[in-house]
C-alpha cells in the first residue's frame, strides 16, 4: 500500500524540522479546528507582532486574541497558548525542548500531553515533524482512509487509531504513511464520497467491496482531475498549504 501511494505522492521522507519545537507546538494549537490558510495567517501575525516567546507570554490575553483572530477560536487559543508557554517556561526557561528528541518516546509524549489542551494528535505532530520520531498523528483524513481500507476496525475512535496504526507500521514507515494518507484523503478518498476511480488501492480496500455491491456511495472522477498534479512540495507546504516563515525552500 505504501509503495503504491508513494508512487503517486512522491515518496515523502522526513528531511529535518521545519520549525523550532515551541513554534511547532504553537502552530499546531493554532491549527486546531481551522483551515490551514487560517492557521498560517494567525501564526504569521503572531510572529510578526511579538519578538519572542517571552513577549507572547507577557502580552495581554485580549491583545493576543486579536492578533491570532484570523485562525478562529481566538478566545480559546489565546489562553491555551499562554498557558502552554507558561508551563514550558517554568520547566525550560531557555525555551529549549530538544530533550523531546532524546528521552524515550513514551516519556516525550507524556510530557507534551501533560501540557494544558495538548492531546495525542498535537503531541505526535510535534514529535514527528520536529524530530522524525515514529509517532502517528491521526487527523480526520487518516482516520477516514484507515477505516475505509480496513486497517482499523469499524467505529474505531480517533484516539485509539493512533495506537492501532503505530502497531502495524514499522518506525521508518510512519512519516511516509502520515503524509501519503493525508494527501490521499484530501485528493481522492474524500468525505463524504471518495473518488474510487482514481484510487490505486481499490483491490485491497474494504470500502470498495461495498461500492461494488452498491452499498456505499462513490463520487465520479472529475473531468481533467489529477490528484498528483503540480510539482513536489516541501513537506510543510504539502501538509499545511504554506511554507514556514523561517527557512522557506
Amino acid at each position: 500500500m505504501l509503495e503504491r501511494l508513494g508512487e503517486r505522492y512522491d515518496h515523502p521522507a522526513w528531511s529535518g524540522p521545519r520549525l523550532d519545537v515551541v513554534s511547532e507546538l504553537v502552530l499546531t494549537i493554532l491549527a486546531q479546528n481551522t483551515a490551514d490558510v487560517n492557521s498560517y495567517r494567525a501564526f504569521t501575525a503572531l510572529r510578526q507582532r511579538y519578538a519572542d516567546w517571552d513577549a507572547v507570554l507577557a502580552a495581554p490575553t485580549d491583545e493576543l486574541e486579536d492578533v491570532i483572530r484570523p485562525g478562529g477560536l481566538a478566545p480559546t487559543k489565546s489562553r491555551r497558548i499562554q498557558h502552554v508557554l507558561a508551563e514550558v517556561k517554568a520547566e525550560h526557561p531557555d525555551w529549549d525542548l530538544s530533550f523531546l528528541g532524546i528521552v524515550p518516546l513514551d516519556e516525550a509524549r507524556d510530557w507534551l500531553t501533560s501540557l494544558p489542551g495538548i492531546g495525542r494528535k498535537t503531541a505526535s505532530i510535534v514529535l514527528l515533524f520536529c524530530f522524525g520520531r515514529p509517532t502517528m498523528p491521526v487527523d480526520t483524513h487518516i482516520h477516514r482512509v484507515a477505516l475505509r481500507l480496513g486497517l482499523i476496525p469499524p467505529k474505531t475512535p480517533l484516539d485509539r487509531a493512533h495506537d492501532l496504526l503505530e502497531e502495524v507500521l514499522r518506525p521508518d514507515e510512519v512519516y511516509a504513511f502520515h503524509v501519503e494518507t493525508i494527501r490521499h484523503g484530501r485528493h481522492t478518498c474524500r468525505a463524504p464520497r471518495p473518488i474510487c476511480g482514481l484510487c490505486p488501492l481499490t483491490d485491497v480496500c474494504a470500502y470498495y467491496v461495498l461500492v461494488q455491491r452498491g452499498k456505499a456511495p462513490v463520487a465520479p472522477v472529475p473531468r481533467g482531475y489529477d490528484p498528483a498534479a503540480g510539482s513536489p512540495r516541501y513537506h510543510d507546504e504539502l501538509l499545511h498549504g504554506w511554507a514556514a516563515p523561517e527557512g522557506q525552500r
